[in-house]
């Protein structure tokens, strides 16, 4: 049986709910992508977005597997090993990195062993590899709040947020509250991965808060232009994949990955300035 036209598809109310999700949470995870890349905490995402499994594992045991339930388990463990780590390594000798590695081991050894004795497999996997056709009202509306809450947030703190990131003494010295600012952007962070959970998944989820102003980054040397070209990108890229997976029966969060990772790569050759063509006409 062939499947419907994309034009019939649209009609659909299951459709237009994932092609806004696509638009709002592409722009938020492009948006705080510019934070991570100038921060250079890629790796630091990575590891938070796969704590999130030992979350969804305690809610499902505690509560029962339910859209609250996942979310708050998943948001819990997130602040748990993100802002953990920041805690740990200000009060004890090791640095975050260490910090970090710990609580996510251990965490993450924790959750295996609860959904070992869990029968949850199905739904999880699309917690694990997102499933952005299955968001319901409720899940746009929580994508929504967060995408607001944390755009409206890094631009009104953006700032100081970059003499922070650029030259952390002299933000002390002006008086800025470092600290805070760091708890602060961290937890923003945390809440833009978490309001991603249904759409990408757990795995995928690093993809969409890097690569988009990783991208940018690439393409110019304006701190400013990384947030809002990163924004612009992962919505932009959000919907192309969104288009591209329907016709070719791709899941659709695989698909904006790898739409992301093509205009990363795409520009990683042909930027400009900083592409690899224009640095081996440099050294001719």
């Amino acid at each position: 049986m062939p499947l419907p036209t994309i034009t019939d598809f649209l009609a659909e109310p299951i459709a237009k709910r994932a092609l806004l999700a696509c638009l709002m949470i592409g722009f938020s995870n492009g948006f705080v992508s510019a934070f991570v890349v100038l921060r250079k905490s890629a790796l630091k995402i990575g590891t938070i977005s796969h704590s999130l499994l030992p979350g969804l594992a305690v809610a499902v045991l505690i509560a029962g597997l339910s859209q609250w339930s996942a979310l708050i388990g998943a948001i819990f463990a997130a602040l748990i090993v993100g802002l953990g780590s920041i805690f740990l390594s200000r009060t004890s000798r090791l640095d975050q990195d260490t910090a970090m590695g710990v609580l996510y081991t251990t965490a993450f050894a924790a959750g295996l062993l609860i959904l070992k004795n869990l029968d949850v497999r199905q739904k999880l996997d699309e917690w694990l590899f997102g499933s952005i056709i299955g968001m319901a009202d409720s899940d746009l509306w929580i994508a929504f709040g967060i995408s607001a809450i944390a755009v409206i947030t890094l631009t009104a703190l953006q700032r100081p947020l970059l003499i922070y990131l650029f030259e952390p003494n002299i933000a002390a010295s002006l008086g800025v509250p470092v600290r805070l600012l760091n708890y602060a952007t961290f937890a923003v962070t945390i809440l833009v991965l978490v309001s991603s959970l249904q759409a990408v998944g757990c795995i995928l989820s690093v993809g969409l808060m890097v690569a988009p102003a990783a991208t940018i980054y690439l393409l110019t040397n304006n701190a400013r232009t990384l947030f809002w070209g990163g924004g612009i990108l992962g919505a932009v890229g959000s919907v192309i994949a969104f288009f591209l997976s329907y016709p070719l029966g791709w899941s659709v969060s695989a698909t904006i990955i790898v739409v992301l990772g093509t205009f990363f790569l795409l520009a990683y050759i042909f930027s400009p300035k900083y592409g690899l063509f224009s640095k081996r006409r440099g050294v001719a």
